[in-house]
Order: C-alpha cells, then structure tokens, then sequence
C-alpha cells in the first residue's frame, strides 16, 4: 500500500492523517470545509488527553474547568469539584490544531467536497469538482452525516441524537449539567474562550421540541440568546442493537469517528473516540497485514478497545436518563445520593474522567457504596433497576 486518503477533516479524519504521513505513508485528506465550529461542548476528558499529552499541551486557547454543578428536578443542585479537570475548546480551535499537525507530518491537505468514490482493481478512485484521485485505501472520516452510503454505518432513526445550542457571548468559570424530565439526554452549558457553549442533546424528540426545551432553560436561568449564535448538528447514538450490526469497515475502508459511530451513547461524548479510532485505524494500516484482513482487524481492535463497552452503556441508557426510582426519576435519585455519599461522588469523577468503563460499574457499585443502610438500599436499586438486566 502507497497511498491513503482521508475523506473528512475532523478531530478522526486529522489524527489519522497524521500518524499515517508521520509514519512515511502517502495521505491526502479532503474536507470541503476543515476546521469549522459545531455546537457540541468540546470537552476532553482526562482519558483522553493523558493517553494523548497533546490534546492539553498546546498552545490553543482552551479553558481547564473543575467545577461542575449537576442539577435535576425535585433534587436540586449538586457542585462536584472535578480532581482532574476537563479541557475545554473552541471546536474550529480544536480542529485547527489537529489539522496543523497533520499538515506538519507530511499530510496533503485540500479543502475539496468528495463527491463519490468508486471502487478499482488497484484501489479507489475518489470524484472533486476539480477531476479525480487515485488512492490505494479509504478512509472514511466525513462525520455522521455521511454523504457516501456505502461506506460507513449505516443508521437508523433510533440510532441517532440531535446537539443543538447557541454560542452566548459571555463567561463563568464551571460546567453547568441540567437533567430533564422523560428526556434521554440534557442540556449543558460549557465555558469556552470568548463565549459560552450552552446547548442540548437529546434522543426520540424533535429537533424543535429541543429547542423549546433549551430556550426555557436560558431564559430561565437568565442567559441571553438575542447576541447567541445557533447551531445544530446530528450525532451517532447507536442502540445496543445498531452496534452488533455497525458497518466499521469493508474491502479497502475503515470508518473513524462519527462516521463508524463511535459517540458513547449515555453522555454524547465523542472527541475522545475521534482520536481512539484514528489510533487504531492508522496501527491496523501500517501493519504488513494482507488486504482481506485489515477490515476484520480493525473492528476486533475496536471492540476490544472500547466497543464492547459502549455496547454495554446503549443497552442501559434510557433506563438511565428516564427511568424511575422509589417514584423519582433516576437523575434525581443519583444527585441525592451524590450529596450523601463520598463513594458515589468518586464513581461519578471517574465517569467525568472517563475512566470508568461501564462493563465495571456494576462491579464498583457493589464494592464501595455500601457502608450506610441508605447507600445500601440506593446502590441496590440503582443496579437491580438501571445495571441489573443489561448483558453485552
């Protein structure tokens, strides 16, 4: 293999770039727009940017935020201190970045709409307004609103979730979380440099009806939409169902990012699992594999990796965000439980952090928040209702 390209310029399309042009490979990447902003927070966890030092270790405007307030109805509010901050950015910063160092690995970089791609004897032949390219393998990083149909997950309505929000020309110093009621989602608002990222995401309603949700949220709360910028963006939300059958990759592609559906399907988090798989995408390519194997070996590093996880939190999800618990709804039981117990808190850190998979929150629950007959009968109800039917 001679030749790669990159069909998608995002945080996934950006790392692989770069790691395969660093490694002597030949990478073109197209994007017809690069680096451009979305309305998602543009949050990066502590597992993300401590297996990858440069998502923090640059000299891109961010902000690193610790305190966070989590509030739902009939609990009130709960602050958290984050023992290891989020870092937050602009996602047009973000994506700046990570394009630069693409290009300063050896990337090409063209700002160019891929119009289809057509499979060869040799490779593929990639179609731009400007004429054709050849290339010997694809990959497909053009995010979930992927133009090409035959590469790349295939969804379905259930599998998908809507972010919208406004950029508030303003400023705080925490992360605010607001759980709503019958929602399989929330709203946030996310300080960044220069404004606020307020917003919601949300799974089975409208984008309308979200909307309204967060428009009374912000005026509620008094922040200002008559200066605000609106976004709005769809994003992969897959079922458990919609990962057994996630079309990652075929003869001569793999899918990165939101592309392969790789969103965790509780909290919509995606950046971290941008890089991940552009990570494992780019090891599996530069191995001395043989052609026909390199789709198979991607999908079993990525379900090894964090696959089977996600598969695990979709399959608990809703129960999650919208079941009920002693005549409460879940979010509210897990904030007052969160103000009692210091075993519960360090759960929740570790879920902020994004190191506490789900296939083991089960298991944790039933080692540490057990020393009080309150605890006791909320970590049982939390897992016989929320955890105890759930199998991979």
């Amino acid at each position: 293999m001679k030749s790669v390209a990159v069909l998608g310029g995002g945080p996934a399309g950006a790392s692989v770039a770069e790691r395969l042009a660093r490694a002597g490979l030949k990478t073109i990447l197209l994007d017809e727009k690069l680096a451009w902003e979305k309305p998602c927070g543009g949050g990066v966890t502590y597992k993300a940017y401590s297996q990858y030092p440069y998502l923090i270790e640059n000299e891109t405007p961010k902000k690193l935020v610790t305190d966070t307030f989590l509030a739902a109805p009939k609990a009130g509010e709960y602050k958290m201190a984050l023992s290891r901050p989020l870092v937050i950015y602009s996602r047009i910063d973000l994506n700046g970045m990570l394009l630069r160092r693409a290009e300063e690995a050896g990337a090409e970089i063209e700002k160019e709409r891929v119009l289809g791609i057509e499979r060869t004897s040799t490779g593929w032949r990639i179609r731009t307004r400007p004429g054709k390219l050849e290339a010997d393998y694809c990959v497909i990083a053009t995010g979930a609103r992927n133009p090409l149909r035959d590469v790349g997950t295939q969804y379905t309505a259930q599998d998908t979730m809507y972010a919208l929000g406004y950029f508030v020309p303003s400023d705080q110093a925490h992360i605010d979380i607001q759980f709503l009621p019958n929602l399989e989602g929330y709203i946030w608002v996310f300080p960044r440099s220069g404004h606020l990222s307020v917003g919601i995401c949300g799974k089975s309603e409208s984008a309308q009806c979200l909307r309204g949700r967060l428009e009374r949220y912000m005026d509620e709360h008094g922040i200002c939409r008559k200066d605000g910028k609106f976004y709005g963006h769809m994003l992969p939300s897959l079922e458990r169902k919609g990962w057994r059958n996630n079309r990652l990759a075929g003869d001569g592609w793999m899918a990165v990012g939101d592309a392969g559906g790789l969103v965790d399907p509780i909290t919509g988090e995606g950046l971290y699992y941008a890089v991940r798989s552009g990570d494992l995408a780019s090891q599996v390519l530069l191995t001395d594999e043989e052609p026909e194997t390199r789709a198979e070996r991607y999908r079993q590093a990525i379900s090894r990796d964090f696959g089977l996880d996600l598969t695990y939190g979709a399959a608990f999800a809703k129960r999650l965000f919208c079941g009920v618990l002693c005549c409460r709804a879940v979010p509210s039981k897990m904030i007052e439980l969160m103000k009692r117990s210091p075993k519960f808190c360090e759960i929740m850190q570790d879920l902020f952090a994004g190191t506490q998979p789900y296939l083991g929150l089960k298991g944790r629950l039933l080692r540490n928040v057990n020393t009080t007959l309150s605890e006791i009968l909320m970590s049982f109800l939390f897992r016989k209702f929320i955890l105890g039917a759930t199998r991979v």
